[in-house]
C-alpha cells in the first residue's frame, strides 16, 4: 500500500470565522469490485490495496495567525488496487483476502483521521505551509511503518494468529477512535 501527499494545494481565500474547517468522507467497506487494477503475478501476493491521502487547504490571514480550511480525502485507487482472482479458490479464501486488504484500508483511514485531528487542533502562523507539510509527513511516516508491520506480522495474511490479532486491534482502534 502506498501513501502519498497527493495534491497539496494552498490558496489564500475565503474569509471564515472560527476554527479550522475540516472535510472528509466516511469509512468504506471493501468489496471485490474495488480491485480493478491488473494483477502483478511476480510479487507473490494475491492482492494489493492502494490508497492516497489527498490534502487540500485554503488559508486566510486573521489577526496574526491563519485560518485553514482543509479538505482531506482518503482515496481508494481502484485502478491501482488489484486482486489476482485466478488464484482465489473459494469464497472463504476471498473473504480472508478481503479481510486482510480491509486492514490496509483501515490503516489509511486511521491516518486520514489522525491528520484531520492534528490539523484541526493546530494554530497556524506565517509558516503554515511548512507546518501542514511537517504534520502530514510525520503522521504519514507513522502509518507507513504500521502498514509495513501489518504485512510483516501477518505474512500477508498467511499467519492466521497474527491476522486475528491485527483484526482485533483494528476493531478496537475504530471503536475507540477520538472524534475529528
Amino acid at each position: 500500500m502506498r501513501f502519498s501527499l497527493g495534491k497539496m494545494i494552498c490558496a489564500v481565500a475565503l474569509c471564515i470565522a472560527g476554527t479550522q474547517i475540516l472535510v472528509a468522507q466516511p469509512y468504506h467497506q471493501l468489496s471485490i469490485d474495488d480491485f480493478e487494477g491488473n494483477p502483478r503475478s511476480r510479487t507473490g501476493v494475491i492482492a494489493y490495496t492502494n490508497c492516497t491521502i489527498d490534502l487540500k487547504y485554503q488559508a486566510h490571514p486573521d489577526k496574526g495567525f491563519y485560518r485553514l480550511i482543509f479538505d482531506i480525502r482518503l482515496i481508494l485507487n481502484r485502478d491501482k488496487s488489484w486482486m489476482d482472482k485466478s488464484r482465489i479458490r473459494s469464497s472463504e479464501m476471498l473473504a480472508e483476502i478481503l479481510k486482510h486488504e480491509q486492514g490496509h484500508y483501515i490503516i489509511a483511514y486511521l491516518e486520514q483521521q489522525e491528520v484531520l485531528r492534528e490539523m484541526g487542533k493546530t494554530r497556524f502562523v506565517e509558516d503554515y505551509q511548512y507546518r501542514v507539510s511537517e504534520i502530514f509527513n510525520r503522521i504519514d511516516a507513522k502509518y507507513k511503518q504500521l502498514n509495513y508491520d501489518y504485512d510483516e506480522d501477518t505474512a500477508h495474511m498467511v499467519n492466521r494468529t497474527q491476522q486475528n490479532s491485527w483484526d482485533l486491534y483494528f476493531r478496537k482502534r475504530l471503536e475507540f477512535m477520538p472524534p475529528t
